[in-house]
């Protein structure tokens, strides 16, 4: 079986060299970066099938990292950051992130977060997972067989849990999923900090990308007080 490669950006060299170590001890293969630009530049030359970014970083710290990754790929971010604040948190999901994980934290909670990421990434990946009809309305089409979403023809570049929640939404037309149900179906509650606001945050991050506009959405429309659906 081939290796899972993951790249673990952080300015401290020690604790990049504890990770990759620990990494490497379960199997992975490990790239290092200690800043941002490094951390482009082994991104697009080896495609590594996670990222373990440090948020706090001089230079090009980890969100500005996480928008240029995002534009050009949907790979597995989880972030590590020193922070506890709820803002910062909600930050890291805006501009993509798929989790993160806050200063100290346990190696082995670590390696559970990045075994639950590949997992999800290979499960999106199994063509038994999803759908296989296409999914068009308007200029939005969503081809599930492929992962692939486009608008008026154009690719449309979703982080995974944006995919998810326009999959789950547009496979169910019409009906109002609430904020704690959308939380259980796309998130599973996977991680202590996933909140309503999370929701709420990759809703608003998905309708900059689909709608025309989001302040009168066209597809992905609001409830007030139920939650959140899928125009008919």
């Amino acid at each position: 079986m081939e290796r899972k490669r993951v790249l673990v950006v952080d300015d401290e060299a020690l604790l990049r060299e504890t990770l990759s170590y620990n990494l490497s001890r379960e199997g992975y293969e490990c790239l290092e970066a200690g800043d941002g630009y490094e951390a482009l530049s082994l991104a697009r030359g080896s495609q590594p099938d996670l990222v373990v970014l440090d948020v706090m970083m001089p230079g090009m710290d980890g969100l500005d990292v996480c928008r240029v990754l995002r534009s050009e790929s949907d790979v597995p971010i989880i972030f590590l950051t020193a922070k506890e604040e709820e803002l910062d948190k909600v930050l890291g999901l805006e501009v993509g992130g798929d989790d993160y994980i806050t200063k100290p934290f346990s190696v082995r909670e670590l390696l559970a977060r990045v075994k639950a990421q590949l997992r999800r990434k290979e499960m999106r990946a199994g063509p038994a997972e999803e759908p296989m009809a296409r999914i068009q309305r308007g200029p939005l089409e969503i081809v599930p067989a492929k992962h692939q979403v486009r608008i008026s023809g154009k690719p449309v570049l979703l982080t995974s849990k944006e995919y998810q929640l326009l999959l789950l939404l547009a496979t169910h037309p019409g009906v109002v999923f609430s904020r704690d149900a959308l939380l259980e179906r796309v998130w599973h509650f996977e991680y202590p900090g996933a909140t309503t606001r999370t929701v709420d945050v990759h809703v608003n991050s998905l309708r900059k990308k689909i709608e025309q506009s989001t302040s009168q959405p066209r597809f992905v429309q609001t409830v007030r007080g139920a939650g959140y659906r899928f125009s008919e």
